[in-house]
């Protein structure tokens, strides 16, 4: 059908016109339908043919007025535009904010209508160079907000929070030596414990930055990662919560330091710093990571892909640093001291892995982690074989005065007494590492013991204390006087049992080993006996004395009891000046050696005093009673360096 060329007057065709846009407009749809529908209604009248061209025209209109309001609330936060006017800052302006940011929306509204329709560039240019000013502003604002609203970290809550669990052991050991001086037992009035077991509490939390600001934060990246702005926007949040990240650290005291730095510092520093090292990886994992990423997951909510990178390149910098100094102590020397703090770091890298897995993606940090929980495994194994090689080969030549316990004793159990609350760690080290190491080691020990021991600690320890017991008879033969070596090796055997019996070594090491030196306790009492009394008792036998009891040779019964005397006096006068530390085995001996001597003397006291006290001089002879040996023997093994005052008292 041909279009009506009806021929009417213009105010009709204006009316007409009007009429049809109306229409058009009024039905609100796509362009592309509302271009169709003025193709349909021109064939039917060639008057509506430039309806288009009105319509089209005031589209235009409407979105330059929309861009030119928006433009308005851009130019008044822009500091280069001659219509800014601000005065305010974003946290203490809501309402500014939210216009700013409706503006933002709006452009970006029109953009979009703008990509589907025919109209000028240069409204797009305009809107564009808008959106560009608007990041700016948003970029400047994003930043400024994540650093005024950043929490310093309270280390002294963190820290209040963390449970710990104090063992009497130093946590500053001395280097063996060949005086061995400075190894004694730590009391716990001195202050000085190993600390471990750190736990982070449960109810443990750490706000990174005030939670109003993280509403603001994620309003802007939103705009900015509609806009095309994701790559910056992530770059500027990534750098400033990494310095955030680097400020927590210096709190929790991890200084940056070089391996050089760390192998050249001292115990005493290495020790502090190895502390603050384990917290610190247990804090900034378990709380400020993790608080870290409840952060991304509130601020990148439309941005996964955004948020994994970003999350990467700013924990990156904090861990790499924690696995650096953790390197550096993996390869520094090794030495016996160091070997519980070693051992503490790699529980605490070992604890936490899981959950830096959990968090971080970038494959490269994670390999870096498991290198160095790895690297501090194996220099934990080799600080224990340096330990085991030290006590071995410890071949200090000063005698203990009056055959107490050696400082290596007390040095060795104290130590291997810690040592068991590593056994989990420990034993899971040592599996591999053994089987190899294992037969060069075990010749002074007893294989069926070993073979019935299914851990490896236990075995490793069986054989440690087996060269221990081993140093030890190599010291005992310091002593010319072979009775003071069965005191000290009862002093120091018997330590070694009850740290043992008093410990969870007991249950590690068994029963049977336990047996097995109470045993040889008893063996050296007795080869005590015989070394020091044998002589005494000697004196009390009838033997030498040229007759019966009745006609005993005068001569030789004061002779009997002269050398008596004279052999009793200086035994009481020499192991007076012994030391025996247990109580318990200090009467024991006492009981055993008065069993043996009064006994004998009381009998041959009794056979044989008539014939002396006949004559003259018998108090020469006879000095002492029963009770007098009796009371003289209870001054046994004192370790004061004087004459039994119950000697003195008979005037010798």
């Amino acid at each position: 059908m041909a279009a009506s060329n009806t021929n009417v007057s213009g105010d009709d065709h204006d009316r007409v016109l009007a009429t049809a846009q109306h229409i058009v407009k009024s039905l609100n749809t796509p362009k592309e339908v509302r271009e169709d529908m003025l193709f349909i209604l021109s064939t039917f009248d060639n008057r509506l043919s430039s309806i288009s061209t009105m319509i089209n025209n005031d589209d235009s209109n409407i979105k330059n007025s929309r861009l030119d309001a928006a433009e308005k609330v851009i130019l008044r936060w822009d500091p280069n535009s001659d219509q800014s006017r601000r005065s305010f800052n974003w946290e203490d302006s809501p309402d500014e904010a939210a216009e700013y940011l409706s503006a933002v929306d709006d452009i970006l509204q029109l953009l979009e209508e703008l990509s589907i329709g025919s109209e000028s560039t240069d409204i797009v240019d305009r809107a564009e160079n808008l959106i560009q000013m608007a990041m700016c502003q948003l970029e400047s604002e994003f930043r400024h907000i994540l650093i005024q609203s950043t929490i310093p970290l309270d280390a002294e809550r963190l820290y209040g929070s963390i449970r710990r669990v104090h063992l009497s052991f130093a946590s500053h050991y001395s280097e063996i030596d060949d005086e061995l001086e400075s190894f004694g037992e730590e009391s716990r009035s001195s202050g000085r414990f190993h600390e471990r077991g750190a736990t982070i509490g449960e109810d443990s939390w750490v706000d990174l930055i005030h939670p109003n600001a993280a509403v603001d934060l994620s309003e802007i990246a939103d705009r900015m990662i509609r806009s095309g702005y994701e790559k910056e926007c992530v770059q500027v949040y990534s750098i400033v919560r990494r310095d955030a990240l680097d400020e927590c650290l210096m709190i929790l005291g991890v200084e940056r330091l070089s391996i050089e730095e760390v192998q050249k510092s001292d115990w005493k520093f290495l020790d502090e710093k190895m502390k603050k090292w384990i917290k610190a990886v247990k804090i900034t994992v378990r709380l400020i990571l993790e608080g870290e990423k409840r952060l991304y997951d509130q601020i990148f909510t439309g941005a996964n892909e955004s948020k994994e990178v970003c999350f990467n390149e700013t924990a990156k910098g904090c861990v790499m640093q924690l696995l650096n100094f953790g390197e550096a102590v993996a390869i520094g020397k090794r030495s016996p001291e160091k070997l519980f703090r070693i051992l503490d770091m790699y529980d605490a890298l070992a604890g936490v892995l899981p959950d830096l897995e959990a968090m971080v993606s970038d494959e490269f940090l994670i390999s870096e982690a498991h290198g160095v929980l790895c690297g501090l495994g194996e220099a934990a194994i080799g600080t224990f074989v340096e330990f085991e090689n030290a006590i071995e080969s410890e071949n200090s030549k000063k005698a203990m005065q009056n055959a107490e316990i050696h400082p290596l004793v007390r040095y060795v159990m104290n130590y291997v007494r810690l040592l068991v609350d590593y056994s989990k760690t420990m034993n899971s080290l040592l599996e591999d590492e053994e089987v190899e190491d294992l037969p060069n080691k075990r010749d002074n020990v007893d294989n069926l013991q070993l073979e019935s021991t299914s851990s490896p600690l236990a075995r490793r320890l069986l054989m440690l204390l087996s060269s221990l017991e081993s140093n030890l008879m190599e010291k005992a033969k310091l002593y010319e006087d072979v009775a003071m070596q069965f005191i000290f090796l009862m002093n120091n055997i018997l330590y070694i049992v009850k740290k043992v019996k008093d410990s969870e070594l007991a249950q590690l090491l068994g029963g049977n080993w336990l047996r097995r030196h109470s045993g040889q306790i008893r063996q050296y009492e007795t080869s005590y006996l015989r070394a020091s009394w044998s002589k005494v008792l000697s004196f009390l036998k009838d033997e030498g004395i040229g007759g019966s009891t009745s006609n005993a040779s005068k001569v030789a019964l004061k002779e009997k009891f002269k050398n008596f005397n004279a052999s009793f006096e200086e035994i009481c006068r020499v192991q007076t000046a012994w030391k025996v530390s247990d109580a318990q085995l200090r009467d024991e001996l006492i009981i055993s050696v008065s069993e043996k001597v009064i006994p004998a003397y009381r009998s041959f006291l009794g056979r044989f005093r008539n014939q002396l006290e006949s004559g003259r001089h018998s108090g020469k002879y006879i000095k002492y009673t029963p009770d007098d040996l009796e009371n003289s023997l209870s001054d046994l093994f004192e370790g004061s360096p004087v004459v039994s005052h119950h000697l003195r008292r008979k005037g010798t």
